[in-house]
């Protein structure tokens, strides 16, 4: 991996983290094109500099971490789900990361959710509060985002709306699960993978999640402004158009298979 390769990384993963479209989609779609060597540190990296990305959730949002025991427990609370699957099924989760038709079908299926969730959960209703109920909702909901090409934030969100949060409530409670859930994911692949990964990987490790933290504090505010006044549909059709330009290239014989 060059210092090219890993900030256009970071790029993606910064700007779609905290977007309904997936940002490990978007980067193994990244790794196919950019037809990146090197697989095994490859997937270390998309997964690691995703904790550069949730540093932005805490930097912005410093003071809300700083709430009363039950704040914390219900984020555990709805940690845990993605805590028990992620562990169980992490080999087979690995399998899916070098699939680019996974991807591409994810995306669609989701792109066509995105396009209808505003009329099945408006989501402009008052604030309501959060029950360790919804939160445990909401954590088997992040389960579904461990296929590649679904969107942890997608998942998290729509799962928030199911429970009557409204947009703004439901975006940002899924920022806040973000923390320990990629806190979590990162560790554990650095743990299982650290084996592989070498003096010169560090540098790249670094500045990717250098960039990927820049990019997501930008990408949060933005986002949560135009989901407040446009809701999803918008990220429908991206996804849905994304995925049809994938499975085009797929289907004609475009090779976008992962190293």
């Amino acid at each position: 991996m060059s210092f090219l390769q890993a900030i256009i990384l970071a790029i993606v993963e910064g700007i779609t983290e905290f977007l309904p479209v997936s940002s490990t989609g978007h980067m193994i779609i990244a790794e196919a094109f950019m037809k990146m060597s090197d697989p095994e540190f490859t997937k270390v990296f998309i997964v690691n500099i995703q904790f550069g990305a949730i540093l932005s959730v805490v930097v912005l949002y410093w003071r809300r971490f700083i709430q009363s025991f039950d704040f914390y427990l219900k984020l555990f609370v709805a940690f845990l789900p993605a805590a028990f699957f992620g562990f169980l099924l992490g080999d087979y989760i690995d399998l899916l990361l070098e699939n680019v038709a996974v991807v591409a079908f994810m995306l669609l299926a989701g792109g066509i959710v995105l396009v209808f969730v505003d009329d099945w959960f408006p989501g402009d209703g008052p604030e309501t509060p959060m029950t360790y109920k919804k939160a445990l909702t909401i954590g088997f909901f992040q389960c579904i985002a461990m296929v590649p090409g679904v969107s942890r934030s997608a998942a998290t969100i729509i799962g928030g709306l199911t429970q009557r949060l409204n947009r703004k409530e439901a975006a940002e409670f899924s920022f806040f699960l973000a923390v320990p859930t990629m806190f979590a994911a990162s560790a554990y692949k650095l743990l299982k993978s650290y084996e592989t990964i070498r003096m010169e990987h560090i540098n790249l490790l670094i500045l990717g999640n250098l960039v990927a933290f820049i990019i997501a504090m930008i990408a949060i505010k933005t986002f949560i402004s135009f989901l407040t006044k446009h809701g999803f549909r918008v990220f429908g059709y991206y996804r849905i158009l994304i995925a049809v330009l994938l499975i085009i290239l797929l289907i004609s014989g475009y090779d976008l298979q992962i190293v």
